[in-house]
């Protein structure tokens, strides 16, 4: 039987809040939100652009696709005294990355779509982009895992705008004037291919290309621009600006043993 997970009240107070409070700041274009199922548990993989889009992520979902969001939530936000009886009270999985807690939450978000028939949203790339140009990032296989395990569709989300009221990394928020904010919301991802095979890290690597392959198609369509034919990887990148610092450190060094001798 599916449970309830949010307070009905709470939902309504902090509903209608968010959508006054965006009102002010984003003029909204929703595209495909008839790809969104109208009940029952589904996965909405969507892009990372800044840390103010869980609000408008969540916007389309209740307002434009009509299903409530639930977010799986960095427990060091849930740590906020208000913002852990909200997400408490309005039905958030809060997730402890790198830890054991973070299967617990993977399992908990696994009751909510398929006990109790949930809309649970999921950042695939686990982390703002870092591309250059803004494009979505490589990802972490957690969510194509949950998807073939649970069985529930995933619709892949991608938005655009967020970007301009709050650049990731800045704390300039820009509110004024409304700033243009598009989301495209494709039909579900086909993992069939993926289904009823062991679950190894070859075929998980391949269904999260899947996923990110359509997020970003459909954040193409929204941008009229062509994306990289190749993601950009933040773990490579990271490993290969170390590599540099090294090098550049060793030059150093050199140079000035050089110089010394």
């Amino acid at each position: 039987m599916a449970k309830q997970r949010e307070s009905r009240w709470v939902k309504a107070v902090v509903s209608r809040i968010v959508r006054f409070f965006l009102w002010f700041i984003t003029k909204p274009e929703w595209r495909g939100t008839e790809n969104v199922p109208a009940e029952g548990g589904v996965i909405i993989a969507a892009n990372h652009l800044s840390t103010f889009d869980p609000l408008t992520v969540a916007h389309f979902l209740y307002i434009g696709a009509r299903r409530w969001p639930t977010f799986t939530m960095k427990d060091s936000v849930m740590r906020i005294p208000v913002v852990r009886s909200v997400a408490a009270s309005t039905g958030q999985i809060p997730i402890k990355r790198g830890s054991t807690d973070a299967v617990k939450a993977l399992h908990e978000a696994e009751l909510a779509l398929t006990r109790d028939g949930s809309s649970v949203i999921f950042y695939p790339e686990g982390t703002c982009t870092r591309d250059p140009h803004l494009w979505p990032m490589t990802a972490k296989t957690g969510v194509a895992r949950l998807a073939l395990t649970s069985g529930v569709p995933i619709i892949p989300v991608a938005h655009w705008g967020e970007q301009h009221i709050l650049p990731y990394g800045q704390k300039k928020f820009s509110a004024f004037p409304r700033k243009r904010v598009t989301f495209n919301a494709g039909p579900p991802v086909d993992l069939s291919a993926f289904e009823g095979k062991p679950l190894t890290a070859t075929l998980l690597t391949e269904a999260t290309e899947a996923i990110m392959r359509e997020i970003t198609r459909l954040q193409a369509e929204i941008r009229q621009e062509e994306p990289p034919a190749v993601p950009y990887d933040l773990k490579r990148a990271r490993i290969e600006a170390a590599e540099a610092a090294k090098r550049a450190e060793r030059e150093s060094d050199d140079g000035k043993n050089s110089t010394e001798a």
